[in-house]
């Protein structure tokens, strides 16, 4: 059964830092692109960053967001730094299989609030 389970949200003042952690159980780990999407309230969901061996981000977090990966430990993490108020949202883990697109799969999601 494959789960993925995001930890790591909270409340941060503007400027703050959070790590965002998923863990993943289920499935071949090193076999998928690891991704993180966020969806702030009334918006659609959202591209944040991804990682196979190299890296991706969305323009609004570049610099500021850093993604990574442990294939020993199953777990993607997302280290946020330099918070704004526009990153509040709910973080969602997503794994989709490099070789085959219709294996994807999304956590519960992780809420973050960025507010002094």
């Amino acid at each position: 059964q494959v789960q993925l389970v995001e930890s790591g949200g909270g409340l941060v003042q503007p400027g703050g830092s959070l790590r965002l952690s998923c863990a993943a159980s289920g499935f071949t780990f090193s076999n998928y692109a690891m991704s993180w999407y966020r969806q702030a309230p009334g918006a659609e969901r959202e591209f944040v960053a991804r990682i196979i061996s190299v890296r991706a981000y969305a323009d609004s977090v570049k610099g500021r967001f850093t993604i990574s990966r442990d294939n020993a430990k199953n777990t993607v993490y997302l280290q946020m730094n330099r918070l704004k108020p526009e990153d509040t949202a709910v973080y969602y883990c997503n794994a989709r299989a490099i070789l085959d697109r219709t294996r994807d799969y999304w956590g519960q999601g992780t809420e973050v609030t960025v507010s002094s």
